[in-house]
């Protein structure tokens, strides 16, 4: 692994992992949590469809993917064409033809920094390798909800595996890096008033990245304001329940 690259070989994995792989010319990266044995438990909307937008987007994204078609299935998972939710595969069907990445944890807002794309690293720092296991062992039984782009999405699975940390605002992205680089990048220039104080192109662009990199950082999982620690067990409670003891720890916190 280095500065620019998460990249990692199979041999040096280990169970409770959070990897990844981009898709789609980099377009997005689908992450799950290694489990060990060549088994990775991972958050999806249907193969080929882990974006999610609701548009005609998710048309183009489905075919263009590189997905096993249900007509000659994977010998170690079967047909995972049409499963959804929680669920575990061979490491060569979730990386489905792509490269290995790890995710990596408790880095400096330096090295943060200096990764310009999401969904690569957070400043929070893991679990112990066995609560990883447990919380992925337990949603792959019991589900994490509904797939969501920007709050619930298979970037935030794995990121909960490994921290057990949930997002308890509403009006916010939920723990993905990816959905928080997105909205740091179509805002950057936009909603700051620095823009204002240059003409040039690469002033302006100056200004642009500044603002992406601050955006990125504030929403990172490891420096909110706004998250909890939940026991997994608790996810299957009603909503309402976990949300008013959440706010409850956080108002003891602050």
């Amino acid at each position: 692994m280095g500065l620019l690259s998460n990249s990692i070989k199979r041999d040096v994995l280990r169970p409770g992992d959070h990897i990844y792989s981009w898709k789609n010319a980099y377009l997005y990266a689908h992450h799950g949590i290694y489990f060990g044995d060549e088994k990775v438990i991972h958050f999806t909307r249907g193969s080929g469809q882990e974006i999610g937008t609701g548009t005609m987007l998710d048309r183009l994204i489905f075919s263009l993917s590189p997905s096993r078609p249900s007509d000659n299935p994977c010998p170690k998972c079967g047909d995972q064409s049409r499963l959804d939710g929680v669920i575990s595969s061979c490491i060569d069907c979730f990386l489905s033809g792509g490269y290995l990445y790890l995710f990596e944890y408790d880095v400096s807002p330096a090295l943060f920094i200096a990764k310009p794309r999401g969904g690569t690293c957070t400043l929070a720092k893991p679990d112990p390798p066995e609560d990883v296991l447990h919380r992925a062992s337990f949603l792959l039984l019991n589900g994490f909800g509904g797939y969501h782009i920007f709050k619930n999405n298979c970037e935030d699975f794995a990121i909960y595996c490994k921290t057990g940390l949930l997002v308890m605002t509403s009006l916010s992205v939920g723990r993905s890096g990816q959905a928080a680089s997105f909205l740091a990048a179509t805002s950057a220039v936009v909603s700051s008033p620095l823009r204002f104080l240059t003409t040039s192109f690469s002033g302006l662009a100056a200004v642009g990245y500044g603002m992406y990199c601050v955006s990125r950082l504030v929403s990172d999982i490891g420096v909110r304001r706004d998250v909890a620690k939940i026991p997994v067990e608790r996810l299957v409670s009603p909503s309402d329940s976990i949300e008013s003891e959440a706010v409850a720890d956080l108002a003891k916190e602050n």
